[in-house]
């Protein structure tokens, strides 16, 4: 008995390997950029028990589309001027690596890639605050390769108000979009630069939906019902991307998947305090700080994680609510300090595979979540 169930459970990992290279994986969101001048590091080296991801290790974990999060919190000044230092610093990895990843910046340019065998890389910006007001910015955005744009950060950048600002008693600024707001949801309508509504409040999110004419992606948020954050999203918000035809993507980051274990984060920084202070005294940047402590106790961290399953959950209940056709992955890797035990690092993509072929998904339909549902979006969007 125990060797059938051994076989059984040996022939479902090599089906889910089989699948998993076999569909076109997009990832819409991955911070290795900014992890990687924070560390000091460069994305075509080893940086494995370094960051999550790097160039070698998309390849073996089977991604083969990754918009790379351009991204800055809202106390950082020049945003847009760092924005650019993050583009320039893939530009760069492109340029050494010809033979392995091309910046993509049309269909035709992504069908190669993947003909080729190569890493179809873009950007997604993620934070209005990074045009600083000004459209001819966006446009520049748009023209070196970003495809989709969230309109806030947990900042607002005063034209569309954020989750964290419209839950906060003392935000006096405007909740929604603003007439420049929805005069930006429309240039990126018109560009091809897909709307992101992760991270945005409810009021900018309703006035998105009733704004765009082009379906729009949440490109690393989950659910509400299973875990109740500001960064999830409700019920209604669900049924309603689903209308639009757009797309929910998946977030690993554990405070995102299992409410409980803020409480539990919170005491392991509390116990690292000390280490926490003296990176951020180096200009280290609050997010990056606490993922440099996590990787360093990796046990204690480790402790605290929830389990894939809980994850799943989240799929279960979109899929139920909106249908297998509106689910993707957005997995924050190297913005987040913690995601399910399982899904450590790029590497462990295939997990996430396995685990839908547990639940009893097609081919077909495993292939959908694994990135044909992003690209039906892009194609929605994009004339190219």
């Amino acid at each position: 008995m125990k060797k059938t169930w051994l076989l059984l459970l040996l022939s479902t990992a090599t089906f889910a390997q089989d699948i998993h290279f076999n569909s076109i994986l997009v990832d819409t969101h991955n911070d290795c950029l900014t992890a990687c001048i924070e560390k000091k590091v460069s994305l075509d080296q080893d940086l494995t028990g370094i960051n999550h991801s790097d160039l070698a290790r998309f390849k073996k974990g089977g991604v083969d589309y990754q918009l790379f999060s351009i991204w800055c919190d809202g106390e950082k000044a020049n945003p847009y001027a760092w924005a650019m230092r993050e583009m320039d610093s893939l530009y760069a990895v492109a340029a050494r690596n010809p033979d392995k990843m091309v910046i993509a910046k049309s269909w035709k340019d992504l069908n190669r890639a993947f003909n080729e065998n190569k890493l179809a890389a873009q950007f997604g910006v993620e934070g209005g605050h990074m045009i600083e007001s000004d459209l001819k910015k966006l446009v520049t955005f748009y023209d070196r390769g970003a495809r989709y744009m969230t309109l806030t950060w947990n900042n607002s950048p005063g034209w569309a108000s954020s989750h964290a600002d419209e839950k906060n008693p003392a935000y006096q600024g405007y909740k929604g979009l603003t007439d420049f707001g929805k005069t930006v949801v429309k240039k990126m309508n018109q560009l091809g630069m897909i709307v992101d509504i992760s991270h945005v409040g409810e009021a900018t999110f309703w006035d998105v939906i009733n704004t765009t004419t082009k379906p729009i992606i949440a490109s690393h948020s989950n659910s509400y019902s299973v875990c109740p954050v500001s960064r999830n999203l409700k019920d209604d918000q669900i049924l309603a991307i689903g209308k639009n035809g757009g797309v929910i993507h998946l977030n690993f980051f554990s405070g995102f998947v299992d409410v409980d274990f803020f409480k539990k984060d919170a005491a392991f920084r509390k116990n690292h305090t000390a280490e926490i202070d003296s990176l951020l005294k180096t200009g280290m940047q609050t997010e990056y700080a606490f993922t440099v402590i996590s990787d360093k106790y990796p046990q204690e961290s480790d402790a605290i994680k929830p389990d894939l399953e809980q994850l799943m959950k989240h799929f279960d209940h979109i899929v139920k609510l909106i249908g297998v056709d509106h689910v993707g992955l957005g997995s924050d890797f190297d913005g987040i300090n913690s995601a399910p035990k399982q899904l450590k690092t790029v590497l462990d993509y295939p997990l996430f595979t396995q685990a839908l072929i547990t639940r009893g998904y097609s081919d077909k339909d495993i292939s959908k979540v694994l990135g044909g549902n992003f690209l039906r979006v892009y194609k929605a969007n994009n004339l190219d």
